[in-house]
């Protein structure tokens, strides 16, 4: 706080999800001063919440959105290139009842492939019965005897935040969590900086910086109201269901898409020890935007569809182990719904000068963040160094493919599925994290006591909650262990952040609190 005190910035930025974060990055590589200031924990709202997609939404080009399509489409190489174990190829499965509905299908991949100028290795395939029977062997071949299965990438939402945020820090920028933005600071009729109150201690501290960024996703209202007590209405919220069951309950092998009773797609996620089936699409008019809500009719939606496409036993609401929901910023389009609105973000500079930004996907944070700093750059009155490429961001500094990483660090003496599930969050510094602790935290689990220091001294946890859920992700992809897992887990993380008796029980109770919410699905009424 001293630091983000003592100096003048170019760019106060204020949101750590990967908008914030990427255009933390991009104005760092560029040269200029940057701060960055998050109200809670980085990616801890929509940045953690999304489908765990590098994707360039094939259903956005039947909505006529090629430029979109064709921009997000193309990123996914960007995004494989700067972490290629946040962005792993896997093959997405669009099943088809008929031999012309197949050629229907692939027509419209074959289109969305030429505007993501995928290579010839990476076009889609065509798989029969028999290939099913090999490839996707819990497939109704009966009802879905060929599907089309074309590339799309697998990340992990909030560790590539983490990452973009730890490269935008390498290049010099200043980051702090939990130091929400309670004011700005005007100098005559123009926005000089930011009012913030830290969340642990109450100081305040101002922040003085020739630009604003707003990046706060579902909160950039609130924030423009800060410059603007009239703010007009620019957002459509829309609130986005995910929900998890045990992988030997539902044994996919690779991303398939699923039509609803409504004609929208969804998708079956494996990962891991589980399965994420998701996601809703319902315009959101709450005001639990960090946690949002979770309605039984939201879940029975998602489960509905698999005795349709699965030969496996029917799945019920108690076969949920876990959710998350997170809200979109959405940017309103009169007389649309949710589902029919643009995923396109939007820039707009409010009468102070604050720069804010809203709506966009993740897959497109880094053109995103090009686009914000035009107008960052037109605040400043100057020209800008041009911005950085696709190079590896931390954890991604590495060519082999993830099995072939995953393979090399079990050579080394851990077990092939905790190399997978570590390379696959960590990258290049898999061998950092278990430096700092190889034993699993719960017997035989899949979770190391390194990752904890790792988490704290270099991830910046400086909650249990942070740790299991943003982290290590253990809440939804190891849920076998994830309740064995607190008290190890914060034991550890009172060593290091100097937690009295009374704060490590708090913690954990925290934890198994947020567990149970996830579970306690509302009626419709609720």
């Amino acid at each position: 706080m001293a630091e983000l005190g003592g100096e003048r910035f170019d760019l106060v930025i204020i949101g750590g999800g990967i908008t914030g974060a990427g255009v933390a990055r991009d104005a760092a590589r560029r040269g200029l001063r940057v701060a960055l200031v998050e109200a809670s924990d980085f990616a801890a709202g929509t940045s953690s919440r999304s489908s765990k997609l590098i994707h360039g939404g094939l259903r956005y080009l039947a909505m006529g959105e090629v430029g979109l399509v064709r921009e997000t489409a193309r990123e996914r190489q960007a995004v494989h290139q700067m972490a290629p174990h946040l962005a792993e190829p896997c093959w997405m499965v669009v099943p088809a009842r008929s031999r012309a509905s197949l050629m229907k299908i692939r027509a419209g991949i074959g289109a969305y492939e030429k505007l993501g100028a995928v290579t010839d290795a990476d076009r889609h395939l065509s798989w029969d019965r028999d290939a099913l029977g090999e490839r996707e062997p819990c497939l109704r071949r009966d009802e879905y005897p060929w599907v089309c299965a074309y590339r799309e990438y697998m990340t992990d939402d909030a560790r590539l935040v983490l990452a973009v945020l730890r490269d935008a820090v390498g290049a010099g920028a200043q980051v702090a969590s939990r130091l929400p933005v309670v004011d700005v600071i005007w100098e005559g009729d123009r926005i000089d900086g930011v009012v913030t109150e830290c969340g642990v201690s109450g100081n305040r501290v101002e922040i003085r910086s020739d630009a604003v960024v707003n990046a706060t996703g579902p909160w950039v209202e609130r924030l423009a109201n800060l410059e603007e007590k009239s703010a007009a209405d620019r957002l459509h919220p829309s609130k986005g269901i995910h929900i998890v069951v045990d992988a030997v309950r539902l044994p996919v092998r690779n991303l398939v898409i699923m039509e609803t009773h409504d004609k929208r797609s969804i998708f079956v996620l494996p990962r891991g020890d589980s399965v994420a089936i998701g996601t809703t699409d319902t315009s959101y008019h709450g005001s639990q935007l960090l946690w949002p809500e979770i309605k039984q009719t939201d879940v029975e939606y998602l489960l509905h569809p698999l005795k349709r496409y699965f030969d496996v036993e029917p799945l019920g609401l108690d076969d949920v182990v876990a959710a998350w929901s997170g809200v979109r910023p959405l940017v309103a389009q009169e007389g649309k719904e949710a589902t029919e609105i643009s995923r396109k973000e939007e820039v707009w500079v409010g009468t102070g000068g604050m720069i804010t930004v809203a709506g966009g996907k993740l897959t497109g944070f880094r053109t995103m963040a090009m686009t914000v700093l035009d107008f960052v750059a037109e605040r400043l009155g100057r020209s800008l160094a041009p911005g950085p490429g696709p190079d590896p961001i931390p954890g991604g500094n590495f060519s082999s493919s993830l099995d072939h990483h995953a393979a090399s660090v079990a050579a080394t003496g851990v077990d092939r599925p905790l190399a997978d599930r570590l390379v696959r969050l960590y990258g290049d510094e898999t061998g950092p994290v278990l430096a700092r602790g190889d034993e699993p935290l719960v017997p035989g689990g899949r979770v190391v006591a390194g990752e904890v220091s790792w988490a704290v001294e270099v991830d910046g946890a400086l909650t249990l909650e942070d740790f299991i859920y943003r982290r290590t992700r253990a809440a939804w992809y190891t849920p076998a262990e994830r309740v064995a897992l607190l008290a190890p887990a914060a034991t550890r993380m009172a060593d290091l952040l100097g937690w009295d008796e009374a704060r490590t029980a708090a913690e954990i109770e925290s934890v198994q609190a947020r567990y149970a919410s996830e579970l306690q699905f509302q009626d419709n009424t609720g």
